[in-house]
């Protein structure tokens, strides 16, 4: 059977990428800022083509992805933080409400985002995973901006 097939593009030249990151767990989020960065440097991102904002915390970062969104600037958004498991039920809102927000954002206006919220019990878990989950957030953000480019 003969069908067109979208091969996934990870090519990053010309694309122009939103990051807006937790400042909540600030070193947690600078390696998720740094794996990210570094990944999108190698699939030819221009540092001129980045955008970068910090926000208090999880729960802030639906409404400035939204507006960045909003704004034409961009072809795929970035979000970073992470929410580590306390005594409370705060943890469970926290991560909920932020993913969700994050999904409805990308739903509402056509705008790719790669979720990298961490969502871990401890500290030690995020530390093992920041370098690659902001390096893996740099891929989803490229391929998905080339994979809605080729489906329009």
């Amino acid at each position: 059977m003969s069908m067109n097939e979208i091969e996934p593009d990870l090519a990053g030249r010309g694309l122009r990428i939103g990051i807006a990151q937790s400042r909540f767990n600030e070193d947690i989020g600078e390696g998720l800022r740094s794996g990210c960065l570094t990944e999108l440097e190698r699939l030819g991102v221009a540092g001129a083509d980045i955008t970068f904002a910090t926000v208090p915390g999880a729960l802030e970062l639906p409404l400035t992805l939204q507006t960045m969104a909003q704004s034409g600037r961009f072809d795929a958004l970035v979000a970073l933080g992470a929410v580590i498991r306390g005594e409370t039920y705060h943890f469970e809102v926290v991560s909920n409400e932020s993913a969700r927000g994050i999904t409805d954002v990308q739903l509402n206006t056509g705008i790719p985002i790669a979720n990298a919220v961490l969502t871990t019990e401890n500290d030690d878990q995020a530390l093992v995973r920041m370098l690659q989950k902001g390096a893996e957030a740099a891929q989803a953000a490229v391929e998905m901006a080339n994979l809605l480019k080729a489906v329009k």
